[in-house]
């Protein structure tokens, strides 16, 4: 992909720490000098118009999700035209950097920026700069506020940044679609592979926690529609019966580690996730305390799976449900398995308070009466021992598919960051590039290939404030 790339055959020292060298013939201008930031309040919505919140937009891609014509709003809204970059302010390290192909209206968090002399700037180029990497991360450090960082328009205006002349903006935009939708293919076709070999893991778990492990034990209707039949030995409990909230506050700083949960991943140190999800409040004093062998459940999220086992002492916001042992009978790494299957997780749907599916509440009062399937503890013991086994491959296949992938979206933030701010010269490459199909047959509806949670999937990116739990 840039085989016959070469860098330009000059360049100038642009004294900006997040240009660095830039090719001789580029201006530097403040933004706010070629791009206006547009702020048309919009009180009514006009027939059939889109809709775009932040989580319509594609972290790093600009991709246009789900913009629903019919969704009501009752917050302030913007009005955009056809021409217009959407920049997504509220936590701007996502990168939710879109151009709409049609006018509409907004959310607040978004700035509306419109070149102001579309003969100079082109709005396709001016979405690919302003998701490059560098120019996010100097946008991302100038923020304000801990809990909800936004970015600022007095600092995105003022921030100085490279434009080619506008030919030559068109060819870096060519050349950048052109290598985007070899970069999708290749992600999708990962991600195809990861979800095959989940499923294939989640079956193997499943059956291991509902029918076991021996083939010929005999089966016994469990009485509950969506388990069906289970070994006619084993218990059918409430989980009330073998787990109990611990109920441990950490008012007086207990303890110090934050935790999160992660989908795939469970229980990991809030330092590990990354730019995913809320941040951490500032106050962990109303935080509850997680154990090792705690089930910790979000509340919100768990029908999506954002549910796992600690190995970690520790603390995370009150969203969550901690769970302990009510004695040692029960393996808790057999417990984590059950709440891991998407047959449990799916079924909490009859007891979810909500409008969304996947962002349904579920009551800890009802969450304790659910069947829990209770083998005899060494055989418990056995299950565990059999799923590791059995989905040792699987997971180190699942690993190296994610590193390829992780790799190739590395390489396509690189290389769009190259080619915007100067290192590549794409000119000639971009001007014999063949036709090739349209963005819109390229991208299969509901993917999510460049966004943060696409691999490592976030289910802690509901996780509510003290004040929205509280409420």
């Amino acid at each position: 992909m840039t085989r016959d790339i070469t860098p330009y055959p000059a360049y100038k020292d642009s004294h900006l720490p997040w240009l660095g060298l830039i090719p001789q013939h580029w201006d530097v201008e403040r933004t706010k000098a070629r791009i206006a930031n547009i702020v048309e309040p919009a009180s009514e919505r006009r027939l059939g118009e889109p809709y775009i919140a932040l989580e319509h937009v594609e972290s790093w891609t600009g991709i246009i999700r789900d913009s629903m014509p019919d969704t009501e709003f009752d917050s302030q809204v913007k009005r955009f035209h056809t021409g217009d970059v959407l920049f997504g302010k509220l936590r701007p390290y996502l990168a939710k950097v879109a151009l709409p192909r049609t006018g509409g209206i907004c959310v607040g968090e978004f700035f509306v920026l419109r070149p102001r002399h579309p003969e100079v700037v082109l709005a396709s180029y001016l979405s690919l700069l302003l998701r490059a990497q560098p120019i996010i991360d100097i946008i991302n450090s100038s923020t304000f506020g801990a809990k909800m960082p936004r970015a600022d328009w007095q600092f995105v205006g003022s921030l100085q940044l490279a434009f080619p002349p506008l030919d030559e903006q068109a060819a870096i935009v060519r050349y950048l679609e052109h290598a985007s939708q070899h970069v999708r293919r290749y992600l999708r076709t990962q991600l195809q592979l990861i979800s095959l070999l989940r499923e294939e893991k989640q079956m193997i778990i499943q059956s291991a926690v509902t029918r076991g492990i021996d083939p010929n034990a005999p089966l016994t209707a469990s009485g509950v529609a969506w388990l069906g039949d289970l070994p006619s030995h084993w218990d059918i409990v409430r989980l009330g019966a073998v787990l109990r909230e611990r109920g441990e506050s950490n008012d007086d700083l207990k303890v110090t580690e934050v935790l999160s949960v992660l989908r795939e991943r469970g229980v990991i140190p809030y330092a590990e996730k990354g730019n995913i999800g809320n941040k951490k409040s500032d106050d962990i004093t109303r935080y509850k305390i997680v154990r090792p062998n705690d089930i910790v459940v979000n509340s919100m999220n768990v029908i999506i799976g954002s549910v796992g086992l600690s190995q970690y002492e520790g603390c995370l916001s009150p969203v969550y449900y901690v769970l302990t042992r009510r004695n040692e009978y029960d393996d808790p790494q057999y417990l984590n398995a059950y709440f891991q299957t998407k047959l449990f997780q799916r079924s909490l749907v009859r007891i979810g308070y909500g409008i969304l599916p996947h962002r349904m509440r579920i009551p800890m009062s009802l969450l304790k009466c659910e069947p829990f399937p209770r083998p005899p503890a060494s055989e418990q013991r056995d299950i565990v021992r059999y799923i590791g086994e059995a989905t040792s491959r699987v997971d180190a296949t699942i690993e190296h598919a994610q590193r390829q992938a992780i790799l190739i979206k590395e390489y396509h933030s690189r290389l769009i960051a190259d080619v915007v701010t100067g290192k590549l010269d794409v000119r000639e490459v971009a001007a014999n590039l063949p036709e090739e199909s349209s963005r819109e047959e390229v991208f299969l509806e509901g993917e999510e290939l460049f966004a943060e949670d696409g691999l490592e999937e976030d289910d802690s990116g509901f996780e509510a404030s003290l004040e929205e739990v509280e409420a």
